[in-house]
This record gives structure tokens, C-alpha cells and sequence, in this order.
């Protein structure tokens, strides 16, 4: 398949272009005329290029791409070397990041929610048709501790729990990857625990002060499932052949 036909198919089943991002979502690297293989990750690191490269991949489908907002636009050091790479093999790299985090069906949000039991009932942000935070519940009401170890056995990787309430759990927030900033937010609603990525220095005072539960369950092992998912959606309606490859990171 054409690069931009793949990307023209990816932009309609993620509604890209109705998204405000950091970051140009689609194809940021054009690599060889036809796409048979694509190889998804979280992000395209240097060690990922070079799994795509052994695998003869045709794409590179990530989470985290280039050019963000505020970037330097210069290709050396770094992004030089990964770019040099992507173009000396003629790899198409396409990266879709808020788009993918907040789809229905395919988005980090939704995958992580249902590995750990949570149903998700609508937008943490009202006024925002597109919240990038969503609030769901719990199918079985659950204690922190209890709750910090169905995370870390989904998750391989035991999260940072940070107490906030003595209660049992049952309506939690929840944004894969950075998203500590919307604790506050979802304190105000009542909610019970919030779960993210990442964690902050201030994120701590808010969760003991304000009465909730906060899981810091790493920016990347939250975001394994929707690349994942996109990537199973594209290999089942369009018959790529796409491997999915997980470079370890601990943040």
C-alpha cells in the first residue's frame, strides 16, 4: 500500500485532523513507495529504528514521533542519527499521539481501563468534547493496595501509589502517559484514585491533601496498548503483516 494511503486510512479511523496536538500526527517520514510490513512501538527511539531495520519493515507506526512544538527544528545530534537511519532504509515513519490516546475503541485510555477492569463512562473534562482525561469505575471496588497490584501485574512494572484515603475504590481517572496535571480536577469531581504515567513533585500534596488516590504507573508501560491495538486493527482489516516491539523503558 501507498505510504499515503495508509496514512489517509489511519487520519479517518483516528479523526486526526479534528485534534488539536504538540506534533504533526501522520506520516512525518517518507520512506519506500509500498507499505507491506509495519513494525509499531511507543516511541521511535534509535533501538526501535534499528528492530524495524532487522525485521525489514516497510513502516514504523509509533505513539511519540518528531517535530513537537517548541522542538529545535535542526536535524543533528540525536533526531539527526534517527532520521539519517529512517531515510537511509527507506523506512516510512508515521506517529499519531493525542488521536491515539483518546480513541474509543483503540486509544491508550480505553486499552489500559480494560486490562484493568475499569469501565469508562465519559470525559473528565466536560466542556471539552475531547477530553484527553477520562473517568470510569471499577468492576469490583478495590482498596490502593489492591488496586496497586492489579496495575503492576497488567503493567509488569510496580507503580508508585501515593495514598490520598483510607475508602475503597470505585470511580477512578484515568490518562496514560504525562497526565498528573488533571489530578486536581478529578479531585474536585470525587473521584476516588487517578491513574497516569507520570508523576510531579506537587502531584504528591495533591493527592494526601485533597483526599485521592494516585497510581504513577509509567508513561510508557501505559502506553504500550493502543499502538498495539491500531496495529492488530490495520493487520485485521487491511492484511498487513505488523509486529509489535517493545523497548524497555523504565520511566
Amino acid at each position: 500500500m501507498d505510504p499515503f494511503r495508509l496514512q489517509n486510512i489511519l487520519n479517518e479511523q483516528l479523526k486526526s485532523f479534528a485534534i488539536k496536538d504538540y506534533c504533526p500526527n501522520g506520516l512525518q517520514v517518507q520512506g519506500r513507495s509500498s507499505i507491506r510490513k509495519i513494525v509499531t512501538g511507543v516511541t521511535a527511539n534509535q533501538a526501535l529504528i534499528e528492530q524495524a531495520i532487522e525485521l525489514n519493515a516497510d513502516a514504523l507506526l509509533v505513539h511519540h514521533g518528531y517535530f513537537w512544538k517548541g522542538e529545535s527544528p535542526v536535524l543533528t545530534h540525536m533526531k539527526g542519527k534517527r532520521i539519517a537511519l529512517l531515510m537511509a532504509h527507506q523506512i516510512n515513519l508515521l506517529a499519531y499521539h493525542l488521536p491515539l490516546d483518546i480513541h474509543p475503541e483503540l486509544g491508550n485510555n480505553v486499552q489500559l481501563a480494560k486490562r484493568l477492569g475499569i469501565t469508562l463512562r465519559r470525559g473528565l473534562e466536560p466542556w471539552d468534547k475531547q477530553s484527553v482525561a477520562m473517568v470510569g469505575e471499577l468492576d469490583i471496588p478495590l482498596s490502593g493496595e489492591q488496586l496497586a497490584a492489579r496495575i503492576g501485574q497488567v503493567l509488569k512494572r510496580e507503580p508508585l501509589h501515593i495514598q490520598g484515603h483510607q475508602r475503597l475504590i470505585k470511580k477512578v481517572g484515568i490518562c496514560t502517559g504525562g497526565g498528573q496535571s488533571f489530578l486536581t480536577l478529578a479531585a474536585e469531581q470525587g473521584l476516588d484514585a487517578f491513574i497516569s504515567g507520570e508523576i510531579s513533585e506537587q502531584t504528591t500534596h495533591v493527592a494526601r491533601e485533597m483526599g485521592i488516590d494516585y497510581f504513577a504507573s509509567g508513561h510508557h508501560a501505559s502506553e504500550r496498548y493502543g499502538v498495539t491495538a491500531l496495529g492488530e486493527w490495520l493487520a485485521e482489516h487491511y492484511n498487513f503483516e505488523v509486529t509489535f516491539v517493545d523497548i524497555d523503558n523504565p520511566a
